[in-house]
């Protein structure tokens, strides 16, 4: 039997773009019941390419076939703020990877999630390397910043996603957990949620290990 890993963040009122009401409660209506107010990019989540214009396919357009299979987990332990990640990091994984498949970036960026450096100081993809996944026909895509490009550079952030985007690549967000995969090679399973004409969502991601 495959083992799970939830690559998940959790989802709380402490994050930003993320807001929970009580809506119902046991002692005055019966039932336990809140209402949730979601950024469609907020923790876990995945892009559509309606994100950045690249067509109009929205996220519950997005074949269940795109949002599973086998991924290669690319160790990059301790970068430096705002690293460049290139082909040449991949080292063995590059001459690996086949059509199809898809790459995680594990690199811990997921502990500093409560600190500015989560946003301000993320590992990049650069454009070399996301040319190449396009060319390598990547699958899906997944990274633990909030972002595979810099956020506070508009220019680098739509060139990033509207490569990757228009390539058919699933760009996956904020994981976490990745610390925790014992192989270099997983199943992977990213489910957002089925929002009509959404240009992203919150997403259930887990590994399978054998």
């Amino acid at each position: 039997m495959k083992t799970p890993i939830d690559l998940t963040l959790p989802y709380d009122s402490d994050m930003p773009g993320v807001t929970i009401e009580i809506a119902k409660t046991l002692e005055r209506d019966g039932w336990n019941a809140r209402t949730l107010h979601l950024y469609s990019h907020v923790g876990t989540h995945m892009d559509a390419p309606l994100h950045f214009g690249v067509t109009d396919q929205s996220i519950d357009q997005i074949p269940l076939t795109d949002c599973m299979g086998p991924a290669w987990v690319v160790h990059l332990p301790e970068l430096p703020d705002q690293y460049l990640i290139e082909i040449k990091d991949l080292n063995e994984i590059a001459e690996k990877v086949q059509p199809g498949d898809s790459l995680l970036f594990r690199t811990g960026w997921s502990q500093y999630l409560r600190q500015s450096r989560y946003r301000d100081g993320l590992p990049r993809i650069s454009e070399e390397l996301a040319e190449w996944c396009v060319t390598k026909k990547i699958k899906m895509l997944g990274v633990e910043a909030p972002s595979v490009a810099d956020v506070n550079n508009l220019p680098e952030v739509t060139k990033i996603h509207q490569i990757l985007l228009g390539g058919e690549i699933v760009i996956i967000e904020g994981l976490t957990n990745l610390d925790k995969i014992q192989q270099n090679k997983v199943q992977l399973i990213a489910l957002p949620l089925k929002i009509q004409g959404g240009d992203g969502s919150p997403a259930r991601v887990i590994a399978l290990e054998e």
